[in-house]
């Protein structure tokens, strides 16, 4: 018998693996409700947001960022059962790079050489970095918690899909209170900080969620 064969045997046997869906939607939900309420009750939404959403910068990085969270948590949902294919869900997920790389391309044609460095460091980058991180364990810690009564073939993937899908939640929560809306600033710090949390998913993934 090969193993993707005894995998799926093994985890048709296993009823709780049968509601992972639902465990993971109440821990989406949980999470991104948890994070909200941090956001809402220590730094709130910027106090310029009714005339920011309408420039194009501050609908390009909430959007950009919510389109991420959409994305990676799908892979999410996926990664648990074994056998389901992630192709289509990780392709589209370069969507979003593509799309930011041709923002920052623009963003270099558009502005003069001595503002890109302001630009990219803007006025929070360290808050930044340290906010998203912080915002993501919520989600983070409810995707795992979730997929251990999945069968994930790979935990440590799985545990990465998880840091992303959280980082991207964080992210798009953060983008509401964020100032610095130059996509030079999204590629140098909100990808670092998402790539941080994707990376410290593996390493719990790694362990917690081998089975």
């Amino acid at each position: 018998m090969k193993t993707n064969e005894l995998i799926n045997l093994l985890a048709e046997d296993a009823p709780v693996r049968m509601r992972l869906g639902r465990v993971l939607t109440t821990a989406l939900v949980a999470g991104i409700a948890v994070s909200a309420a941090i956001l809402l009750s220590t730094l709130g939404i910027r106090r310029d947001i009714g005339s920011a959403i309408e420039t194009a910068r501050v609908l390009f990085k909430v959007g950009l960022t919510l389109a991420l969270a959409i994305l990676a948590t799908i892979v999410v949902f996926r990664i648990g059962r074994p056998g389901v294919s992630l192709r289509p869900p990780a392709l589209a997920l370069v969507v979003p790079l593509v799309v930011l790389i041709a923002a920052v391309a623009v963003e270099f044609l558009a502005l003069p050489a001595a503002l890109w460095e302001p630009q990219m460091m803007g006025h929070n980058a360290a808050f930044c970095l340290t906010f998203i991180p912080l915002l993501s364990l919520p989600p983070l810690a409810g995707f795992l918690l979730a997929l251990k009564s999945g069968a994930p073939e790979r935990p440590a993937l799985a545990g990465a899909a998880a840091g992303l899908a959280a980082g991207g939640i964080a992210a798009a929560l953060y983008a509401w209170h964020c100032i610095d809306d130059s996509p030079l600033f999204i590629a140098a710090w909100y990808t670092t900080a998402i790539a941080t949390v994707s990376a410290l998913g593996a390493v719990i993934g790694r362990r917690y969620l081998r089975w």
